[in-house]
């Protein structure tokens, strides 16, 4: 891992050593031109602001992973990011996919995969925001460097960022002319491999692409189906990048990018408790913890659709920069995206076809971005113009021969287009203190429909919405290298439909049943498909960081963030179908973060991390909400040690260990609902040989070696307790990586 500030000492310890430094006698301007040039650290550069910035500069609480530390950190894929990163959880588990992404940031997060709901968590590849996470290319291949961002990121990121957001960055052509394989073989059936070259054509024209292939085998069998094509967990997908850099003049610069994975498996590895719930709908109808499976990982579905998941996207993009003078610049992102995934559980996990739910969706989206960056004497400032547009699909009905939802099924449809115009400016007051501020508008217009109900047919409805969102920030260099930074930050996620509006049959049939000859006229006379309002945040956020000596850095940061019309997902199971109620409740969230990197000594260096959070929700309704899948204590500490050998060439070992503490896998704390998710522990190791002067390393790796098994989510649907397990066994193997 890179020097970017993201692991943790023992906080005591940190806390004295940032004040101490802050207190103590700035040393001359010539030590500390000494102290940098022995110093074994070098700050990243990110662009968390839309402008190139180093770290211990931007004015806000974020970490950052290079590209070649994700291989020795055991980091496979962006779920295993959360495991590094304080006040991060991340899950997958939408509809038993295993390609699906669910980031919870400082409580703030994905709690459904449905086209109508929106995450509270961006991400964003190279500048183009992703409308879904369901479907999406998710492999870290080809990777610059991950930047995560902690808090509302209204101003520059737009919608759907009042948790934070995730930058992936990925290698932009040069003329450097390098070839990068890489493999890797390991126990569970892992084979991966890919191939990565950058080449220049011309002196104006460079190209890169990347090709891949990844699969790891199952975690359990489908017990009742012998000829299931996969197993349990079992996943394995292709990926391809290209991209194109042609340097029309000194001044004009297009980067052209395509992308497109393919992938498939078996659903990942879930359960359902029964006999919990006596009064539930499953154990009424005979159904007991038995009839599922004894080993949780295993499942006993009959039914072979509900047995495979798959999933495919692809994706352009255009990027063109334009030095008007060597003051002002301009900056053209233009994208589309198209994804698709099939998943599906047998909620009832038993061999009995009672709930069966296969599900396929679809995603296809455009956006717009231009931007204009310039320097004003000692003032700099970005500013632009945003357009997005998304239309999107999800389907659970009787096509599926294996389609359980009784009289009821679920047909969604939504297209978003959201218009913003920002302008974000910084001024440096003095050589040390800068202020900076921006504010951002945005409208957005939703269409929606849904029919979960054919005697009731498609109901349609649409809203506008609009939104300014704000900030502003001052961060001071002291003379010892410290950075303080102060920031009140403001954000918004779009309001949104119900995901599963079942409701609309419960509340107008009521006791005439499906039967009752006037329901279905005043379901559509009254009708409640209407969308949530816009759920507006506000963070207040103090915090230090920098390079305080030549071998240790770190970043401490205190927040407070105020949530409102923060809708929270309830899901009950009536007769009509799988329900998905809203509570609109105010939410605070307050906590501290702190990550460090230290050089023990020239060999042997200390990455470690840790959070707390403490968040107060409203009570609503006699239920006293809490934050779903967010834990209260996050910690991770990374050691790594170098050998120098005789011969020349290095041993480089590191242990990883990432601690989440228990959560609730929804909104509910009640202790009769059953969904709270123990605490965990995770380690990872690699141990890594280079010979002198060669162009090639070996690894041997562990990842989750004491085999930690856990749940990634637990839901209480009234009728039963649906527990989606972790996908993330224990694992050996072995990596090769060359350069040429």
């Amino acid at each position: 891992m890179s020097t970017t500030v993201r692991n943790l000492n023992p906080v005591a310890g940190a806390l004295a050593l940032a004040f101490a430094s802050f207190a103590s006698t700035s040393v001359m301007a010539e030590e500390q031109e000494a102290q940098a040039e022995k110093s074994k650290m070098e700050a990243i550069t990110v662009t968390a602001t839309k402008r190139s910035q180093v770290i211990y500069e931007v004015p806000i609480a974020m970490s950052a992973f290079s590209g070649d530390d994700l291989d020795s950190q055991g980091i496979s894929d962006i779920t295993d990011v959360g495991k590094f990163v304080p006040n991060l959880n991340i899950t997958g588990f939408s509809a038993g996919h295993n390609s699906s992404a669910n980031p919870f940031i400082r409580g703030i997060g994905l709690q459904d995969h449905l086209i109508t709901t929106d995450p509270g968590v961006s991400v964003y590849v190279d500048g183009v925001y992703l409308g879904r996470q369901v479907g999406q290319n998710w492999n870290l291949a080809n990777i610059e460097r991950i930047e995560v961002l902690r808090g509302p990121q209204g101003t520059l990121y737009g919608r759907n960022s009042i948790g934070g957001a995730i930058n992936i960055i990925t290698k932009q052509p040069d003329q450097a002319a390098v070839t990068k394989v890489s493999a890797e073989v390991g126990t569970r059936g892992r084979l991966k491999g890919s191939i990565f070259t950058n080449q220049a054509v011309t002196e104006d024209l460079a190209f890169n692409f990347n090709i891949g292939f990844n699969r790891r085998g199952g975690i359990g069998e489908f017990v009742n189906l012998p000829n299931a094509e996969y197993d349990v967990g079992e996943n394995q997908e292709f990926h391809g990048r290209v991209s194109v850099k042609y340097n029309a003049s000194e001044d004009l610069r297009f980067v052209f990018t395509a992308d497109a994975n393919d992938g498939e498996g078996g659903t990942r590895p879930y359960t359902t408790l029964i006999d919990e719930l006596p009064n539930g709908r499953l154990y009424q109808n005979g159904l007991r913890n038995e009839q599922t499976t004894a080993d949780p990982y295993d499942n006993a579905t009959s039914t072979m659709e509900t047995s495979t998941v798959s999933n495919k996207a692809n994706g352009v993009s255009l990027t063109a920069e334009y030095d008007i003078n060597p003051d002002f610049g301009t900056k053209f992102i233009f994208s589309k995206r198209s994804s698709e995934y099939k998943a599906g559980l047998d909620d009832d996990s038993t061999a009995v076809a009672l709930d069966h739910y296969p599900e396929r969706g679809t995603a296809d989206q455009t956006s717009v971005e231009l931007q204009l960056t310039g320097y004003l004497g000692r003032a700099d400032f970005v500013t632009g113009v945003y357009w997005f547009n998304e239309e999107g699909s999800n389907r659970q009905d009787s096509s599926e021969a294996s389609f359980d939802g009784g009289p009821t099924k679920l047909e969604l449809d939504q297209e978003t287009t959201s218009r913003a115009v920002f302008v974000n400016v910084g001024y440096d007051a003095t050589d040390d203190l800068r202020i900076s501020g921006g504010v951002r508008y945005t409208e957005d217009e939703k269409s929606a429909s849904t029919n979960v109900f054919d005697p009731v047919g498609t109901i349609y409805s649409s809203r506008q919405w609009d939104e300014i969102s704000w900030e502003l920030a001052a961060n001071y260099t002291f003379e010892n290298g410290l950075n303080w930074y102060g920031t009140v930050q403001t954000g918004y996620q779009s309001g949104q439909f119900p995901a599963r509006p079942y409701f609309l049959i419960g509340q107008f049939f009521g006791a005439g049943g499906f039967d009752n000859p006037d329901a279905a006229a005043i379901v559509r006379a009254n009708n409640a498909f209407l969308a949530s309002d816009n759920i507006s945040a506000i963070n207040y956020e103090t915090g230090f960081k920098g390079q305080l000596t030549d071998d240790f850095s770190m970043s401490l940061a205190f927040f407070n963030t105020e949530y409102e019309d923060l809708p929270y997902q309830v899901n009950v199971v009536t007769d009509a179908g799988f329900d998905t109620n809203n509570l609109i409740v105010e939410q605070t969230s307050r906590g501290v973060e702190f990550e460090s990197t230290y050089y023990v000594t020239d060999n042997f260096t200390l990455h470690s991390s840790f959070g707390f959070m403490d968040v107060d929700v409203q009570e609503q309704e006699g239920v006293k909400p809490v934050a779903p899948l967010t834990p209260e204590w996050t910690a991770s500490i990374s050691p790594s040690y170098e050998f120098g050998l005789s011969n020349g060439a290095t041993i480089t070992t590191r242990l990883d260990i990432s601690y989440r503490d228990d959560m609730y896998g929804e909104p509910s704390s009640d202790p009769r609902r059953m969904t709270q998710i123990d605490s965990r522990t995770t380690t990872n190791f690699d141990i890594s040989y280079a010979p002198a002067n060669a162009n090639w390393d070996i690894s041997l790796y562990g990842r989750n070696i004491f085999d930690e098994r856990y749940d990634d989510a637990r839901l209480n649907t009234g009728d039963y307790i649906l527990v989606i397990k972790s996908n993330d066994a224990s694992e050996f193997g072995v990596r090769y990586k060359a350069t040429f």
